[in-house]
């Protein structure tokens, strides 16, 4: 996928989204913004499409103190090499690229254009459609990440349990844990969302309810589950111990209900030989994570991996798609198109 993008020093203003202070979605307001100038070590990307992250939500809401506002938001991005220094990353070239303080302490994916460290940036070979390479780099990333930490190989056994199914992560997860041939059951809140989740390659779809899934669990695996990938978070990090069969792994990726778990007590909460895990996205930046994408992205254009995109949404539209995202509506990746 490439593209020749002519002379962008001739562009002179571009469309953002920008942040302005900490508040509901109503304090992402689209503006006109000078387009970035290159400078060495960096290159200036023409945004084809972002992913939308719960990360970025919260830092709108104001729960991530290191920013400062304005700010456009988008931890991820991926879009063609519009100018660059660097000669191996000529003009046309398709790049992705997450995290690294992306649209935290420099501007991010909410726009035409971001100006992006060379270190952050993984040329890819694809011909997807925008929209379905936009929904892959961190969410894929994470979840591969996030079965490597648990030990989950393909044509490996065991049984895994995903909390936090319908999550962008969860659902990509389940698709390539399918994919590996694993046994895998998901949990969802909502009766409306267990289709998607048998869509993606789940065998079993429990209804978390807050008070029975351990009843549910146990109907279909008497001893637990073998791994448990926890999506939730913080307000269910103890149960999962819990869940887990006996010397099992319980991995912590999400942060839907934050990042502290209050009154941890690591030797009363965690079972005698079950192990607990973390897997932070940042790990699989730029050139560490380019080898691992291309993978994904060559398993979902052989139709192995989904791309479970819920929605698209245009930029002038990124206030609604916030509240689409706050409102737990998506079952699946919400993908923003410049």
């Amino acid at each position: 996928m490439r593209e020749q993008t002519g002379h962008p020093q001739r562009v002179t203003t571009m469309k953002a989204a920008v942040c302005v202070r900490a508040g509901g979605p109503e304090v992402l307001e689209l503006r006109e913004l000078p387009v970035p100038e290159v400078r060495e070590g960096w290159s200036l990307v023409r945004i084809k499409g972002a992913g939308l992250n719960r990360s970025e939500l919260r830092t709108r809401q104001g729960h991530s103190p290191d920013v400062r506002f304005p700010r456009v938001l988008g931890i991820e991005c991926v879009g063609v090499v519009a100018a660059s220094t660097d000669p191996l990353l000529p003009d046309g070239t398709t790049v992705a690229a997450v995290m690294g303080e992306m649209g935290r302490q420099f501007d991010g994916g909410y726009a035409e254009y971001a100006l992006l460290p060379n270190s952050l940036l993984m040329p890819l070979a694809t011909t997807l459609p925008w929209d379905v390479l936009a929904a892959l780099p961190e969410t894929y990333l994470t979840a591969q990440g996030s079965l490597d930490a648990l030990g989950i190989e393909p044509g490996g056994k065991g049984r895994l349990l995903i909390r936090g199914g319908t999550s962008s992560v969860g659902m990509a997860a389940a698709s390539i844990a399918a994919g590996y041939g694993i046994e895998t059951a998901a949990t969802t809140r909502r009766r409306d969302k267990t289709d998607a989740l048998a869509a993606a390659g789940v065998d079993h779809v429990l209804l978390d309810d807050g008070e029975h899934l351990a009843d549910g669990v146990h109907e279909i695996w008497p001893e637990g589950p073998d791994y448990v990938l926890d999506l939730v978070g913080t307000a269910t990090a103890v149960d999962s111990l819990r869940l887990v069969r006996r010397g099992g792994t319980v991995c912590m990726t999400g942060t839907l209900s934050g990042w502290l778990i209050p009154d941890f007590e690591p030797v009363a909460m965690i079972p005698s030989g079950t192990r607990l895990t973390a897997f932070h996205s940042d790990n699989v930046k730029g050139s560490a994570g380019r080898p691992l994408l291309q993978r994904v992205v060559d398993e979902v254009e052989a139709g192995v991996y989904r791309p479970n995109v819920d929605r698209v949404f245009a930029l002038d539209d990124i206030a609604a798609a916030h509240r689409y995202m706050e409102d737990n509506r998506a079952a699946g990746k919400l993908v923003v198109l410049p």
